[in-house]
C-alpha cells in the first residue's frame, strides 16, 4: 500500500481476495502446497547443521506482484548491467584497459582469488562470459530499486521460480485467472536456445547440450536435474564425459557422443583436475584444453567469479560508464571497503549501524547485521576486520520493502529481495519476474533458504490494469487482514538492507 494506506494498483484485486479469504482457508492452501512440493521433491540441502541435509523449500502462498512498467524499468537496468559485466570480463582477461585507466585498482582484480590467470588472452564462444546471471535486487520505496549483488558464476534458484508458478496455478486458479500474469514456463526453452547459440563453429548439425553436475550430494542437485529434464538434455557427472583429441565426448549405450555445449554447475576449481585442483574427482580431465581449443562451450565461462566479487561490486557503476558510456539505470547500495583505512575507521566506529559481509562469502554465512548483533558479536567482528581488512565490506542499513506474507499469526509484512535471471547469448533474454526470496520470521532480513528464508511466486502483470477506485482496507478484525504491501517497511528504526545474508543469495548459487 501507499503511505496513505491506499492499496497500490497492481495489488487491488489481490487485496480484495485476501480480505475475503479466511485464515483457515489460506492455511489449508499452505498445507496443500507443502504436500505438493514434498511429492515433487522440491528440496535444497544444508550440510552445516547435522542430520538429514535435505530440506523442503519453504513456499509462501501470497505472490509478489510487479506492474508491467516496473518490470520494464528493471529489464533495462539488468541488461545494461550484464553487458557491462561481460565487457569487464573481456577486458580484464584481455587488454585490461579499465585497470590502465585507473578506474579500478589493479591488485583488486589481478590478485583476487576469483581471477583465473589460465583465462588470460582467451575469448569464450560468442564472446560471452556471463551466459546465465542472477542479479539480486532490493527495494526501498515505490520507485527505488537497488542492486544488492551480482551472481555471475553459477546462480541458482530458477527451478523454484518455475515450481512456484506451477504451484500457484494449481492451488489458486481463480485468483490467477483474475490477473494477466506474464508467463515464465518458457524459461527452459529460452535457456536451451541460448546455450545452443554458443556452440563452436566445428559443431555439425544440432548442438549436443548437457548439464554437468557434481552429483546428488550438491545442495542444488534438484535444480540441476530439473533443468536437464525440462530442456530435454542429459544430466551428466564428470565420469560420464571424457576428452579425446581435444574433443569432449559423452559415454552412452550407443557409444561415445560428441558434446558441444556444457552448462556446468561445478565450481571453477573442480571442473578439470589437469588445469586446477588435481584432487578433484567430479571434473573432466582435459576439459579446459578442449575449451581453449574452441571445441566445446562452457556456460558460464571459468573466471567469471571476479565479476561477482563483493569487493569488485562497488565498481560496477564505473564499468557501465567506462564500457557503455551510459549512466547506471539501477543503483548500487553504498559500500565501504574495509581495506581502505578511512572506510575501516568508519566501519569500526559504526558497527551497530552497518551490515558487514565477507567479500567472498555466500549463503548468509560470515556476516554481521550490526543493529541486531550483541556487543560481543560486534567486538568479534571488529577483531576480524582489523586482522584481515581485505576480506570484509560493509553497507548501511536500508528501509527494505515488505510484502504480505502468511505467518503463524495471519498475514503480515515480511522483507524480500528479488533475483531475476538474465540469459546472454546472441541476444539478451529475460523471463518476466524471477525468484522472490522472503524472510519468514517477523523483522528478519535473512532471505536465504539455508538461513530460514523462503520463496514466493513473482507476478509481472502483462499490462497495467485500468486505474481502479482507491481501495483502503478496513481496520483488521482478525490477524489475517493484510498489513503491508510492496512498499517501504514500517518497522521502527528502519531495516537493514540485505546481501549475501540479509537479502542473501545462495552463494555462488
Amino acid at each position: 500500500m501507499h503511505a496513505d494506506g491506499v492499496i497500490r494498483t497492481p495489488y487491488v484485486e489481490m487485496a480484495r481476495y485476501l480480505d475475503a479469504t479466511g485464515q483457515a482457508a489460506l492455511e489449508q492452501k499452505r498445507r496443500e502446497a507443502e504436500v505438493l512440493f514434498r511429492r515433487i521433491g522440491v528440496t535444497f540441502a544444508v550440510y552445516t547443521e547435522g542430520g538429514d541435509p535435505e530440506r523442503l523449500i519453504p513456499f509462501d502462498v501470497i505472490p509478489r506482484i510487479l506492474s508491467h512498467e516496473e518490470w520494464m524499468h528493471l529489464c533495462r537496468g539488468l541488461e545494461q548491467r550484464v553487458r557491462a559485466l561481460n565487457a569487464f570480463l573481456t577486458d580484464v582477461y584481455g587488454p585490461q584497459e579499465i585497470i590502465k585507466a585507473n578506474r579500478i585498482p589493479r591488485e583488486l582484480v589481478l590478485e583476487n582469488e576469483g581471477y583465473l590467470p589460465q583465462m588470460q588472452g582467451f575469448t569464450p564462444p560468442g564472446g560471452v562470459w556471463t551466459v546465465i546471471s542472477g542479479i539480486d535486487l532490493v527495494r526501498t520505496g515505490p520507485d527505488a530499486f537497488y542492486v544488492l549483488e551480482d551472481n555471475c558464476r553459477t546462480p541458482s534458484g530458477v527451478s523454484y521460480m518455475l515450481e512456484n508458478r506451477e504451484a500457484m496455478f494449481r492451488l489458486f486458479p481463480e485468483i490467477c485467472a483474475r490477473h494477466r500474469i506474464a508467463p515464465v514456463s518458457h524459461y527452459p526453452e529460452e535457456l536451451l536456445e541460448t546455450l545452443k547459440s554458443l556452440a563452436p563453429a566445428s559443431c555439425a548439425g544440432e548442438p549436443c547440450v548437457v548439464v554437468l553436475t557434481p552429483g546428488p550430494y550438491n545442495s542444488a542437485y534438484y535444480e540441476h536435474s530439473f533443468l536437464a529434464d525440462e530442456m530435454g538434455v542429459e544430466l551428466v557427472e564428470g565420469a560420464d564425459l571424457f576428452v579425446k583429441d581435444l574433443v569432449v565426448y559423452m559415454r552412452t549405450t550407443a557409444g561415445p557422443k560428441r558434446v558441444d555445449v556444457i552448462y556446468r554447475r561445478i565450481d571453477d576449481d573442480f571442473i578439470d583436475p589437469e588445469a586446477f585442483r588435481p584432487d578433484s574427482v567430479v571434473g573432466v580431465p582435459g576439459l579446459m584444453a578442449a575449451y581453449r581449443a574452441g571445441n566445446v562451450a562452457l556456460a558460464n565461462a571459468p573466471g567469471t567469479g571476479i565479476a561477482d566479487d563483493k569487493a569488485v561490486y562497488p565498481y560496477v557503476p564505473e564499468m557501465i560508464r567506462f564500457y557503455l558510456k551510459e549512466e547506471p539505470i539501477l543503483s548500487n547500495v553504498p559500500t565501504f571497503m574495509c581495506e581502505r583505512p578511512a572506510d575501516q575507521d568508519y566501519v569500526l566506529a559504526n558497527l551497530d549501524k552497518l551490515v558487514v559481509k565477507l567479500a567472498r562469502g555466500s549463503g548468509g554465512y560470515g556476516m554481521l547485521v550490526g543493529p541486531h548483533a550483541t556487543e560481543e558479536q560486534r567486538a568479534d567482528f571488529a577483531a576480524r576486520i582489523k586482522a584481515r581488512p581485505g576480506d570484509y565490506i560493509a553497507q548501511p542499513t536500508l528501509a527494505l520493502s515488505t510484502v504480505p506474507t502468511l505467518g503463524e499469526d495471519g498475514i503480515g509484512p515480511r522483507h524480500v529481495d528479488l533475483r531475476p535471471f538474465i540469459l546472454f547469448g546472441k541476444t539478451v533474454r529475460m523471463v518476466p519476474g524471477g525468484l522472490t526470496r522472503v524472510a519468514l520470521r517477523p523483522g528478519s532480513l535473512v532471505v536465504n533458504s539455508s538461513q530460514g528464508g523462503g520463496t514466493k511466486d513473482t507476478w509481472v502483470l502483462l499490462e497495467d490494469p485500468p486505474e481502479a477506485p482507491p481501495l483502503a482496507l478496513p481496520p483488521p478484525e482478525e490477524p489475517a487482514a493484510p498489513q503491508s504491501q510492496d512498499g517501504q517497511s514500517q518497522t521502527p528504526g528502519g531495516m537493514t538492507q540485505s546481501q549475501n545474508g540479509q537479502s542473501q543469495s545462495q552463494g555462488n548459487n
